[in-house]
């Protein structure tokens, strides 16, 4: 594998501003990065999912509206430390490498899903069962932090710059991979088992499971070489003198600013998204509708079509992934903004229609609006970046974001549907991060096809190495 690139003077190209990295290699990269992602989704859906039996073993006593709300606040605080996380991984990254820190994390956040499942309940601890639940939720949220952004540099960093949209999308193929795995499993819980055995120790099942899935991501990351722009990163002396952890952190605002703003609204409208269908509208369905008089869905059918959903998204985001790389990133993200504008009303008209067939159509255009931004995004935000500052200016962007719009958005939801009884919500949120969207992907540079910033031409073959070489000259 060559050396990352570095431009020579007057555009000509020699063999060793080359990087060149195998399909073999790439893939165990992707792999690799990726199963953070399943480890983690994993316990977003099964956390989602079984939100309604964790409610009273955490929360006994309080009214269901207030039961429901504080579950989610557990849900939701774990996102508050994220950027702590981000502050302390990301810059980690730039220093140490992205591999050992994505080692690091994926352990971590196993544990916390973990610990999870041993907490006992409120009625046998009292009020020391939800505090130690907030606390696995914070180390896994603090994890999670460093894990993202070091995954999105990981797998930017190896994919060869024709096809980065299409490994890139890969990533959140993992995603889905992991929420869908945690949903059939609380799925399958939730209908084959009694109710007091659910309640009772039931629920406790899918969360050990998180900790074999850690320990396989472990090894597969053990496994690989840090990326190739890390690599060369360390070699060039003279950039790693004088750049302590301090000062690439201070870049990452004096000088990259601009580009943290806009991957930050980026984020802010992928994960509003991502967290209405994926976290709000499973309790939106099984329990807001028929409190508010309307016509529900049962909770196992509603897993069902949210689980046939993630699975059409797995099949669907490395087919956009693929076609960002051919038509651009800048369309694909066009599309998916405007699809939130556009489409918010109707997929939630669909979803409150009540029928199974209604309900399928308005997550699926849910799930449409996602697809846009999990296939491209990942991708897409690594390029705003120079390498020296890239882990940790995502790590950083994206946790701050997702903090602040993505992790909070089924709290926000439950809370404003409780104190304005009106279950258009959903679509009035969904429209505004649209429109905040659009605005970002006017100033955004087009990436598809082209070098990182700072890390050279990547290719996969030595032939189309040394054809570069030859047509620069």
């Amino acid at each position: 594998m060559a050396a990352e690139t570095s431009s020579s003077p007057g555009g000509e190209i020699s063999r060793d501003d080359i990087t060149v990295t195998e399909p073999g290699v790439i893939r165990r990269a992707v792999g690799a990065a990726a199963i953070g992602n399943v480890t983690e989704w994993y316990d977003f859906g099964v956390y989602g999912y079984l939100a309604t039996t964790i409610e009273p073993v955490f929360f006994a006593g309080l009214p269901p509206a207030m039961g429901t709300i504080a579950t989610f606040g557990i849900f939701a605080v774990s996102f508050l430390v994220r950027p702590f996380g981000g502050l302390f991984f990301g810059p980690l990254g730039d220093r140490i490498g992205r591999k050992r820190v994505l080692s690091l994390t994926v352990i971590l956040m196993a544990l916390g899903t973990f610990a999870l499942g041993l907490i006992p309940s409120y009625a046998s601890i009292g009020v020391a069962a939800p505090m130690l639940a907030l606390l696995a939720r914070l180390v896994q949220g603090f994890s999670t932090g460093g894990e993202y952004g070091s995954a999105m540099t990981f797998i930017a960093e190896y994919a060869p710059d024709r096809r980065r949209g299409f490994f890139g999308s890969w990533l959140e193929t993992g995603t889905m991979t992991g929420y869908a795995l945690g949903a059939s499993v609380a799925t399958v819980l939730t209908a084959v088992l009694s109710e007091p055995a659910l309640y009772s120790w039931g629920w406790r099942i899918p969360f050990f499971f998180a900790l074999p899935l850690g320990l396989v991501g472990l090894y597969l990351r053990s496994k690989l070489e840090d990326s190739p722009a890390f690599e060369r990163l360390v070699q060039d002396s003279e950039q790693r003198e004088g750049t302590p952890m301090g000062q690439e952190l201070k870049s990452v605002f004096a000088r990259n600013w601009p580009a943290l703003v806009l991957c930050m609204v980026m984020v802010a409208t992928w994960n509003i998204t991502n967290y209405m269908l994926t976290s709000y509208m499973p309790t939106f369905l099984t329990k807001t509708l028929p409190q508010s008089g309307e016509s529900g869905i049962s909770t196992t059918t509603s897993h069902v079509l949210q689980i046939i959903v993630l699975v059409l998204l797995m099949i669907v985001l490395p087919i956009i992934g693929a076609l960002c790389d051919r038509i651009g990133r800048r369309p694909v993200l066009f599309v998916g903004c405007a699809s939130m504008v556009v489409l918010a009303f109707p997929s939630l008209m669909l979803i409150r229609a009540g029928s199974a067939g209604a309900v399928f159509g308005g997550l699926a255009l849910m799930g449409f609006m996602l697809a846009c931004f999990s296939a491209v995004l990942p991708s897409s935000l690594p390029a705003l970046f120079p390498t020296y500052v890239r882990a940790g200016a995502l790590s950083i962007g994206f946790n701050l974001s997702v903090s602040a719009f993505g992790g909070t958005t089924s709290t926000v939801m439950g809370s404003l549907v409780l104190v304005t009884n009106d279950l258009n919500w959903p679509a009035y949120y969904l429209i505004a991060a649209g429109v905040i969207g659009l605005v970002a992907v006017v100033f955004m540079k087009e990436s598809a096809g082209r070098q990182l910033p700072g890390s050279g031409t990547t290719v996969t073959t030595e032939a189309e190495a040394d054809a570069l070489v030859t047509t620069s000259r």
